[in-house]
C-alpha cells in the first residue's frame, strides 16, 4: 500500500503520534492597539513538515477538516522549504480540534502544554480575555508553555528581523522560526 494511501486514511491513533512528535499548542499576545486592552490573544494549532512531507499535513488536514497549510521559505542551508498546517480559527479550535484531544491522549510533555492550551480557549470563549485580569491570566498560562521557556520570537510570515519591532511574546514553536532571545519575564514589545 502507498503511503499516500496509508495518509488518506488516518487513524486518530496516528494523528496523536504524530502530533506528540511534530506538533505544537502556541498561544501568542501581540500588540494592536485597534483594541480595548491593546493587545491580541492569538492561539494556534501547529504541524510543520518539510516539503517532501506535504501529503502527510494535506491528510491532516482533511482529517481536521479546517485549517490552512503555508508555505515558510527556508534561506538557511536546508533544501527543502517548511510547511505548517495552522489552525487559528477559533470556533475550529473548540469544535474540532480540542475534542478530539481530549476524546484521544497525547502521550508526551505535549499533553501539559495541550491543558494549558484548552484553558486559554475557554478563558477566551468566556470572553475573559476581553479584562484585565483574564489577559493577565492568559498571559501567565503561554509564558509556561513549550519548554517552559518565555521567548520572543520573530514571525515566519510577516515580520523581516530588521525591524526593530518585530518581537512578539509567546510560547515557543518548533522548527519554522527563528528564537531571537530568551526572556527571564513575560514582556510584550509593540509589533
Amino acid at each position: 500500500m502507498s503511503r499516500v494511501n496509508q495518509q488518506e486514511r488516518l487513524s486518530p491513533d496516528w494523528v496523536v503520534g504524530f502530533t506528540d512528535g511534530e506538533g505544537c499548542f502556541s498561544v501568542g499576545v501581540f500588540r494592536n492597539d485597534s483594541l480595548k486592552l491593546g493587545y491580541q490573544v492569538f492561539p494556534e494549532f501547529v504541524l510543520t513538515q518539510g516539503a517532501k512531507s506535504l501529503k502527510t499535513l494535506e491528510a491532516i488536514q482533511k482529517f481536521f477538516g479546517c485549517g490552512r497549510i503555508y508555505e515558510n521559505k527556508r534561506y538557511d542551508n536546508h533544501t527543502e522549504n517548511l510547511y505548517r498546517y495552522c489552525v487559528r480559527d477559533k470556533s475550529d479550535l473548540l469544535e474540532n480540534v480540542i475534542p478530539f484531544f481530549e476524546k484521544n491522549k497525547l502521550m508526551t510533555a505535549k499533553s501539559e502544554d495541550f491543558a494549558s492550551f484548552k484553558q486559554v480557549l475557554q478563558l477566551i470563549k468566556e470572553k475573559k480575555h476581553l479584562t484585565e485580569t483574564g489577559f493577565e491570566q492568559i498571559k501567565q498560562i503561554a509564558s509556561t508553555m513549550n519548554h517552559r521557556k518565555k521567548r520572543a520570537i520573530e514571525s515566519p510570515t510577516t515580520d523581516t528581523p530588521e525591524s526593530p519591532t518585530s518581537d512578539k511574546i509567546q510560547s515557543e514553536l518548533y522548527g519554522d522560526v527563528e528564537v531571537i532571545e530568551e526572556y527571564s519575564e513575560i514582556t510584550i514589545k509593540t509589533i
